[in-house]
């Protein structure tokens, strides 16, 4: 491991390995700036989680902020499970189209597909966009959280994914094609 040096000249023994300082562009000794790090790691000390004013500092913050995103992280799979079977319910204008397609020995089938929709100015429409918002911003925070590179926060992020989809989408419909057969 290589030390850690304070260009201003101080200590910065409580920095992580993973940091490494540079000034600003003014090059002024006051103002220090982190550079992300690019390798996992495992530590406590000093982990900024999305905002630069929720820095985690202790093992007891990074236990909160574990639980924290091993549940933001469910809470997302739940929300697109969620979102799903809404969608399923709120649908309308249900069409049926009907295509011949070939079948064994030369013969003609007739294969029918059901077209669903929904209206735009709908309140589910509005529902679902507002929910999209939602899962899309938390996408990008799991995303952000993600790369961090700390292996704790990581772990959060796939345990909880992982328990989401395993509690929630044991519910979600299966779409089984009838005319298929094994011969």
């Amino acid at each position: 491991m290589g030390m850690n040096m304070d260009m201003s000249g101080g200590d910065n023994s409580t920095m992580p390995p993973h940091h490494h300082p540079t000034t600003s562009s003014d090059h002024s000794h006051d103002h220090m700036m982190m550079m992300m790090p690019m390798t996992f790691y495992f530590g406590f000390k000093n982990v900024e989680l999305l905002f630069s004013s929720l820095v985690i500092n202790t093992a007891g913050e990074m236990a909160g902020a574990f639980v924290a995103v091993f549940l933001l992280a469910m809470f997302y799979e739940g929300l697109k499970i969620a979102r799903e079977g809404l969608l399923r319910k709120s649908q309308v204008s249900i069409r049926y189209n009907s295509m011949p397609v070939p079948g064994p020995n030369g013969t003609i089938l007739m294969e029918t597909h059901k077209t669903v929709g929904q209206q735009m100015l709908s309140f589910p429409h509005l529902l679902q966009t507002v929910l999209h918002i939602i899962q899309v911003v938390i996408s990008y925070f799991l995303m952000l959280i993600f790369m961090t590179y700390n292996g704790y926060l990581c772990i959060a992020v796939a345990a909880g994914a992982g328990t989401g989809y395993f509690l929630f989408s044991w519910k979600k419909a299966v779409v089984v094609d009838i005319t298929e057969h094994c011969h």
